[in-house]
């Protein structure tokens, strides 16, 4: 496939964030009182979905425990923010129940203060009996393919955080004056990103996307998108909801070749009922008859297609080797399943000083009692799952939390919590960013957004923030 101009961006597995339907209330009572230590200081790195969840469950089985959230980013939330696509406002609906977390007199939202680099994991160890890791992916996985490195090739966690107004992608500007694009990955990050491409602009205009993202996206020249995987229509990760936007997004049109789908109807009879249905809509899209859609066809002004068994190879390059002009893609195959574990690129290892016999692996992932040291969220299972998955997964580390603490196993005595890392912050020049400040700022954004129409605009610029705040 070498198109005359295009685009791509390699999906790196972003979880589409739903709200939760309902509480997990397991063991609700079971760690209302404790003996081995009565006011315990956590803290929690990263204020995401994994991160909130975790101070919420914590806060709710010990009436005395206070949590500390540490966040690199200004404003909170994480991928509630800044990976769901702008056109799903009721995803973001979560953000209300995060908020009267954050609003507890026992949690302190403490942004603008990079771990690692401001304050170090073994420092935050000294001030608190725990701290639990949960700050996701920093990164994007490269294909390790010739010409990726090329202009015009964008991973899918910049264009998304592009859009959606992430401070360190902020100035991406993607070239869209080419008439195709192409997405490696076909889940439900490829899909938002081939969406917001080929949405109207007037419906974009009512979102919180940023004006910036929106004015290129006025200019696109893109008019077809194609969404390439490396296997099958069965093992599409996209899930129905998401197609179905796709096949029913308004001046569009879908391409799916039949040919992709012979045999499909039979072997789908067995396949659990959510994929069966997701099976069915594809089949049924791809094989409608000739003039079903033909008023609809005649006024569409883009499409999307899906390519199967189809793995990059390489980037070409333009004649004059500046810019991105095609890509070469192989032909694969399916094989019989081999039984085999593969490691899990972002999970947590253990610290070299930890002793083997402290170190425990379970459900909840790794973790050492004996250095209080815990993780939820992506950073222990990588970037996989929706947001009720983060949900339970942060629910079972912060019960193993409390379990331990309970049982006297993390550290003993008084901790000083945040004010021995205030000082800290403070010798090194750094001023934390505090929940009332993201209120502020939250105004800011949505008295911004209401005279264009918009439910916020969002604030990108981190100097802009600070002086906002007087910092």
């Amino acid at each position: 496939m070498a198109p005359r101009c295009w685009r791509w961006w390699h999906w790196l597995g972003w979880p589409r964030v739903r709200s939760p339907s309902a509480s997990n209330s397991t063991n609700s009572g079971f760690y209302r009182h404790f003996s081995a230590q009565k006011n315990p200081q956590i803290c929690v790195v990263g204020s995401g979905p994994a991160g909130f969840y975790t101070a919420q469950h914590l806060l709710k089985h010990h009436t005395q425990a206070h949590v500390d959230i540490y966040e690199k980013q200004l404003v909170p939330f994480g991928l509630v923010r800044f990976g769901v696509a702008p056109d799903h406002p009721e995803v973001k609906n979560v953000i209300n129940t995060f908020t009267q977390t954050a609003r507890s007199d026992r949690c302190a939202f403490r942004g603008n203060v990079v771990v690692g680099k401001d304050v170090t994991v073994p420092e935050l160890q000294g001030a608190y009996h725990a701290v639990v890791l949960s700050y996701g992916a920093e990164d994007h996985q490269r294909l390790e393919i010739p010409g990726e490195e090329l202009p015009g090739v964008c991973s899918a966690r910049a264009f998304v955080g592009w859009y959606n107004g992430l401070p360190e992608n902020r100035e991406l500007a993607p070239d869209l004056s080419c008439d195709t694009a192409v997405i490696l990955g076909q889940g439900n990050v490829a899909l938002d990103v081939a969406r917001i491409l080929l949405t109207p602009h007037e419906h974009l205009e009512k979102t919180d996307i940023t004006e910036a993202a929106l004015g290129v996206l006025r200019q696109s020249q893109v008019k077809t998108v194609w969404i390439v995987g490396r296997r099958g229509p069965l093992q599409v990760a996209f899930t129905i909801k998401e197609l179905r936007e796709m096949i029913h997004l308004p001046g569009t049109w879908p391409i799916l070749d039949p040919a992709d789908f012979l045999g499909l109807q039979d072997r789908i009879k067995e396949v659990p009922r959510p994929r069966k249905r997701l099976m069915e809509l594809l089949l049924q899209t791809a094989t409608e008859k000739p003039g079903a859609g033909a008023a609809r066809q005649a006024l569409a002004t883009r499409a999307w297609g899906l390519r199967f068994f189809r793995s990059p190879q390489q980037v070409l390059p333009s004649p004059d080797g500046r810019r991105a002009a095609g890509i070469r893609l192989a032909v694969t195959r399916l094989e019989p399943a081999v039984a085999c574990t593969l490691p899990n690129r972002v999970s947590v290892r253990p610290p070299r000083q930890c002793p083997q016999e402290t170190r425990r692996t379970s459900l909840a992932g790794w973790y050492s009692a004996a250095l209080g040291l815990y993780c939820s969220g992506w950073v222990k299972r990588g970037p996989t799952g929706v947001i009720t998955t983060t949900m339970t997964d942060s629910f079972l580390t912060s019960q193993m939390l409390l379990q331990d603490l309970k049982a006297g196993l993390l550290p003993s005595g008084p901790r000083p919590g945040f004010a021995a890392i205030q000082a800290l912050l403070s010798s090194r020049g750094v001023r934390p960013v505090s929940f009332s400040d993201w209120e502020k700022l939250d105004a800011e954004e949505v008295s911004r957004g209401q005279g264009a129409g918009k439910p916020r605009e969002k604030l990108v610029d981190p100097h802009e923030m600070l002086r906002l705040l007087g910092h």
